[in-house]
């Protein structure tokens, strides 16, 4: 996978059809994590998103899937995608010992942004 900066993976995200966003984070994460970062109760429903032919998920719902792959991109390319899964679903000091997933869930996006390139470049020095 090769090193995008944030602002070419934003661009990347979003010339992509949401299904395809889908897609890729339920083979990364898994649909029920998928559904918990989009605020859904249904998990399956990342399921029927990823289908070509399939629904589209609220306004709200996408925000926080474009957003979470962006992330989930950058973190997979800079540390590898088993990192990466362990960084979405582990409490972070950042983000109050939450999980990425349940601060992407509560539209603290900026948090998990900034929580995200903290951990790609490692501490500040003292």
């Amino acid at each position: 996978m090769e090193t995008l900066t944030p602002t070419a993976q934003h661009g990347r995200t979003m010339r992509m059809d949401i299904h395809e966003i889908v897609r890729e984070l339920n083979v990364a994460l898994g649909p029920t994590l998928v559904a918990a970062l989009s605020g859904s109760k249904d998990r399956k429903l990342p399921i029927r998103w990823a289908k070509d032919d399939g629904p589209e998920p609220r306004s709200d719902a996408t925000r926080r899937l474009t957003f979470a792959h962006r992330q989930w991109t950058l973190l997979a390319a800079a540390e590898g995608e088993h990192v990466a899964r362990q960084w979405f679903i582990g409490g972070n000091p950042q983000l109050r010992e939450d999980t990425p997933i349940t601060a992407i869930r509560e539209d603290r996006h900026s948090d998990v942004a900034d929580a995200v390139q903290s951990f790609i470049t490692g501490p500040a020095a003292a």
